[in-house]
């Protein structure tokens, strides 16, 4: 299933981050989408540095494994959860359905990994919605949630249980 996941979820946007996150730009203002979320600290990082307000970010505060500082999520309402690599645990859902449902900006620290949590916002964020997340020495990836897209990650987290 890993390699099902190297494939990047939606339009992927390569380059430096300045490219990138300038790509980004025009896109949510073409868009407008309802909800705009950003999964991992390096793209997390970038997208704030610009100036961009994503409504929730998702941060485990490592970079390729590797620990880094914890950055200021300024206003933003904190929640903490813990997760294992390679699983997503029922509390999880349950603190990122709050990040979807309040009325400001989220961050959501995990303790553990973060990287297969754009499955369940996926799921759990409105059609239209934007989710940003790294793709490792390429550049970011930008998925337009759709009921399609939710069907497929619905499955795809189906399966992952079967394992």
């Amino acid at each position: 299933m890993r390699a099902e996941l190297k494939v990047p979820l939606g339009k992927l946007f390569t380059g430096d981050p300045s490219e990138t996150v300038t790509n980004l730009k025009i896109l949510l203002k073409e868009k407008e989408p309802p909800m705009f979320a950003v999964v991992g600290d390096y793209t997390t990082m970038n997208i704030l540095d610009a100036g961009l307000d994503p409504d929730i970010v998702v941060v485990d505060y490592r970079i390729m494994r590797v620990e880094t500082e914890p950055f200021n999520h300024g206003e933003r309402e904190l929640l903490s959860i813990k997760n294992p690599q390679g699983k997503i645990y029922e509390e999880v859902w349950k603190t990122l359905a709050k990040a979807v449902s309040l009325n400001r900006s989220a961050s959501v620290i995990v303790e553990g990994e973060e990287d297969l949590l754009v499955l369940p916002l996926i799921s759990l964020m409105p059609s239209g919605s934007l989710i940003v997340y790294g793709q490792p020495r390429e550049g970011m990836v930008v998925v337009e949630v759709t009921e399609q897209r939710k069907r497929w990650a619905e499955d795809f987290m189906s399966r992952m249980e079967e394992n």
